[in-house]
């Protein structure tokens, strides 16, 4: 569904656009991504509203992080510095941060609880990759009865088809999606009525 509305208490939720992933081989390209959620946290400050960005990290010995018998491990580089956010995003140390384990931004964090002190009711997201962090923050945000928005410019994934069946398929059965420039332009109206 396109973009119609952003409620009075909206925040950003950013999904991974750390130097590990963000420096991945995604599509679109993440350097697109990362400029986009750029402009996007410029004008949630500038609106007033939250903005929270999610990293994705592990202990030195990996003991937090799940050990699931699957075909795919993950490709994610851990050299050092891999989960620091990208300077590019000129986050604020008034910015909200949270760290996750698995691939839901809600789940094992303070998350929904940092949104419900701040009286958010909608979010848009934005991040890497489209199916993996952002689906399954999404799902957690529409379970637990948050309005969501997808910033479809601002997010990529390792594969076109995974990209794109997140985007076409799973995202309009869980909220509205809209381009960097429509939800800033929502923002804008918001902001002067």
């Amino acid at each position: 569904m396109a973009i119609t509305a952003l409620d009075q208490r909206t925040a950003l939720v950013l999904i991974d656009l750390q130097k590990g992933i963000a420096g991945a081989q995604t599509v679109p390209p993440a350097e697109g991504v990362v400029a986009n959620a750029a402009r996007l946290v410029k004008a949630f400050h500038a609106a007033g509203l939250p903005v929270v960005a999610v990293n994705v990290s592990f202990a030195s010995d990996f003991g937090d992080a799940l050990k699931p018998r699957n075909e795919r491990k993950s490709a994610a580089s851990r050299s050092p510095g891999w989960d620091e956010l990208m300077p590019e995003l000129e986050l604020q140390p008034t910015d909200i941060y949270v760290t996750k384990h698995n691939w839901s931004a809600f789940y094992g964090t303070d998350l929904d609880l940092q949104l419900r002190r701040r009286g958010i009711t909608n979010i848009v997201l934005a991040g890497i990759a489209t199916s993996i962090g952002v689906e399954g923050t999404a799902r957690g945000a529409h379970e637990r009865a948050y309005n969501v928005t997808f910033a479809s410019d601002a997010m990529s994934d390792r594969s076109m088809a995974a990209h794109e069946h997140s985007l076409q398929v799973i995202f309009p059965m869980i909220g509205e999606t809209g381009t960097t420039a429509e939800i800033i332009a929502m923002l804008k109206g918001n902001k002067e009525g």
